[in-house]
C-alpha cells in the first residue's frame, strides 16, 4: 500500500523519536521506503527545523523532553503583523521547531496599521506564553519610537524578521530574521553576470521588508557600478500594475532589459501586462520577483529571491527554546 509524503514524514518522525539518533539507511530500512527518498524526506524535514543531520546521522533539534513551569508543555507566543504570503512561511517554521520541541505555538496578528505593539504584546501575554517571538509593526524608514516596554516583559522575547536601531531598547534583545539587502545583491549579481548594465526595481513602500530591499538596491547599484534607475514606486499595492507596467515599458525603450519586482504578487501580476506591450520574460526582459512565496506558479515561472521564511521561523524557536532553558 503506496502511503503519502505525509504519512511517510510522520513515520520518520515515530522513529527518530524511539531510538534519539538513526542512520538514513537504517531509517529507510525500519519504514520500508528506498533510502533516496528518506534523504528527501529528512533534507525536507531537517529545513523546517523538525531533524537535525550530522554526518550521515538523523536526530531531533533538541531534547523535547524538558517541560515548562509545573511540569507543563512550553507554551510560545508569537506575533505576527499578517498571516498569508510572506508570514505563512515564517509561521510555519516556526510551528514545526515548536513541536518538535514539544512546545505549542500561539499566534497573535497586530495588522500593519497597528499603532500599538506593547498592546497587542500584552493581549498576547493573556495565554500565558513562557516566551514571545515578536515581530512589531515597525514602518519603514521609521523609528520605531519608545520600546523601553520590551524591558518590561515578564518572559523572553525575541525579534523575528526585524532588526532593532542600535540606540533602541529593542536592541537589546535577540533577533532572526532575513538579510534582504544581501538577497537583493545577489539578485543584482545574477543580473550583472548577464550582462545587464541597468536594474529597475519596482517596490512597495509600506513593509519593513520592502525598505531593506530598497536600501539592497542602492547599495547593490553603488557596489556594482550599475547605471542608477529611479526606483518604480507600488503605492497601492495589487492595484497600481498597469501603471507600473507602462513605467517599466518606458524604462525598456532607454535601453533597460531588466527588472526586479517586490513582491511575487506584483510580479504575477505584471507579467501578461508586459506581454500585452510585446515584452515576454525572459526573451526580452529579464524579471526577477523578491519573496519567491507564489514565484514557481507564474506562467511561465520566475527566477526569485528566496529568504529562509521557514528557517527564520525555526531558529526563532530553537533560540527562545535555548533562552528559556537558560533562564535568561
Amino acid at each position: 500500500m503506496t502511503i503519502t509524503a505525509e504519512e511517510r514524514r510522520a513515520r520518520i518522525l515515530e522513529v527518530v523519536r524511539e531510538l534519539g539518533t538513526v542512520r538514513v539507511m537504517e531509517l529507510a530500512a525500519r519504514i520500508g521506503t528506498a533510502p533516496v527518498t528518506v534523504r528527501r524526506d529528512v533534507a525536507a524535514m531537517a529545513d523546517s527545523g523538525l531533524l537535525r543531520r550530522s554526518h550521515g546521522a538523523v536526530s531531533l533539534p533538541r531534547d523535547t523532553s524538558s517541560p515548562g513551569p509545573e511540569g507543563r508543555p512550553l507554551v510560545l507566543g508569537m506575533l505576527v503583523p499578517a498571516v498569508g504570503s510572506y508570514f505563512d512561511e515564517v509561521i510555519g517554521g516556526a510551528r514545526a521547531a515548536a513541536a518538535a520541541a514539544g512546545a505549542t505555538l500561539v499566534l497573535g496578528i497586530a495588522p500593519y496599521d497597528a499603532a500599538d505593539d506593547r498592546t497587542q504584546a500584552e493581549q498576547l501575554l493573556d495565554a500565558g506564553p513562557d516566551g514571545l517571538l515578536l515581530t512589531p509593526n515597525w514602518h519603514p524608514g521609521v523609528s520605531p519610537g519608545d520600546t523601553s516596554w520590551v524591558r518590561d516583559l515578564p518572559v523572553p522575547a525575541v525579534l523575528v524578521e526585524r532588526i532593532a536601531p542600535a540606540d533602541s531598547a529593542a536592541a537589546e534583545l535577540d533577533s532572526v530574521g532575513s538579510d534582504h539587502r544581501h538577497g537583493v545583491l545577489l539578485a543584482l549579481r545574477h543580473l550583472r553576470a548577464l550582462g545587464h548594465e541597468s536594474v529597475v526595481l519596482a517596490a512597495r513602500e509600506d513593509t519593513w521588508t520592502a525598505h531593506q530591499v530598497r536600501a539592497g538596491y542602492a547599495d547593490g547599484i553603488r557596489l556594482l557600478g550599475l547605471k542608477p534607475r529611479p526606483v518604480v514606486d507600488i503605492h497601492r499595492p495589487g492595484l497600481d500594475s498597469e501603471a507600473i507596467a507602462t513605467r517599466i515599458a518606458e524604462a525598456v525603450g532607454q535601453g533597460v532589459r531588466a527588472v526586479l519586482v517586490h513582491n511575487d504578487q506584483e510580479a504575477i501580476q505584471l507579467a501578461p501586462l508586459l506581454r500585452a506591450r510585446g515584452l515576454r520574460a525572459p526573451d526580452d526582459l529579464a524579471l526577477i520577483s523578491y519573496d519567491d512565496v507564489f514565484a514557481a506558479l507564474a506562467a511561465p515561472p520566475l527566477t526569485a529571491v528566496a529568504p529562509p521564511k521557514r528557517g527564520v521561523g525555526a531558529t526563532a524557536v530553537e533560540l527562545m527554546l535555548r533562552r528559556i532553558g537558560s533562564g535568561s
